[in-house]
């Protein structure tokens, strides 16, 4: 028996790890001097009211959570014998993990015999949440961790992750995005264009004025790297942004059909701390990210 775990840094609720029989791991932000835990500190996203504050001037900062808020997690599975397997945002994106594998080391030395296994996804939010999805349904068909470790091998890099920033000041604190001067996020119309790279990292690939140009260079990107691109969902991820959404779901039905199988999903405010309001992001099956 093992127990699979996600995170809400990969747009996993309560509702979608219930679904599949897995446990979450809530990720936190702060405001205010208060930490907050999404879905422990809350129990419904209210994903208007995060944003609005974002749009009225507060910054979010992140955190890595604790060894001891590890502990909790994964000590009562190991408990009941069960082994474990966590699927995770990009490892490259925080120090949280250093904290993770220090428990991890600790409980397999008092309890010998199971198994923990890790699979990171490379990437944070939309992206992951397709993969935690695919990943999900082959867990509650029963495959085993080594099956499940196989095909994320043959498609975490063939999961491109392609977004832009509306702006980039609430990167600035974090320093996230590579190869892109956070000031000229702040620039009257410049959105900057950010991919999340094959070791999981933000880089900038470049930036467009305005938000339509912006969608159009995103698509091109689709255009360029898709590969069948019928055959998988296409995930869509907004900072409350339906009206680029269906802006974008159009773009890309003029471009691939109608029949389009398209997930819209908000993006987790852990993560959202970082991006900020009016940002659009696509996560598609490619040849290569």
């Amino acid at each position: 028996m093992y127990t699979l775990f996600f995170d809400t840094d990969c747009d996993i609720t309560p509702e979608i790890a219930s679904k599949y029989g897995a446990k979450l791991i809530s990720m936190p932000y702060e405001v205010n001097g208060e930490e907050i835990f999404p879905y422990v500190s809350f129990e419904k996203y209210d994903v208007k009211g995060f944003f609005n504050m974002l749009r009225q001037g507060t910054i979010p900062t992140t955190s890595a959570l604790s060894p001891e808020q590890y502990r909790t997690y994964f000590e009562p599975e190991f408990e009941k014998g069960n082994d474990i397997l966590y699927i995770h945002f990009s490892e490259a994106m925080s120090a949280t993990f250093k904290y993770l594998r220090k428990v991890v080391e600790e409980l397999k030395e008092k309890y010998p015999g199971r198994r923990f296994e890790m699979i990171d996804t490379k990437g944070i939010t939309l992206g992951s949440f397709g993969l935690c999805l695919s990943m999900g349904e082959l867990y509650k068909e029963g495959k085993t961790i080594d099956e499940i470790k196989a095909w994320a091998e043959e498609n975490v890099q063939r999961t491109a992750f392609y977004f832009f920033a509306d702006n980039l000041k609430f990167f600035a604190k974090s320093g996230r995005v590579g190869g892109f001067p956070a000031f000229m996020g702040g620039l009257v119309g410049v959105k900057p264009i950010i991919y999340i790279s094959k070791e999981g990292k933000m880089e900038s690939i470049g930036s467009a004025i305005g938000r339509k140009k912006a969608l159009q260079k995103i698509l091109n990107y689709v255009e360029e790297l898709q590969d069948n691109i019928k055959d998988y969902p296409v995930i869509i991820a907004h900072g409350d942004a339906m009206y680029l959404v269906d802006e974008f779901i159009k773009m890309l039905k003029e471009r691939f059909g109608d029949d389009l199988n398209i997930i819209v999903e908000d993006i987790n405010p852990t993560a959202a701390s970082h991006c900020g309001p009016d940002v659009l992001g696509v996560a598609f099956h490619a040849i290569h990210r």
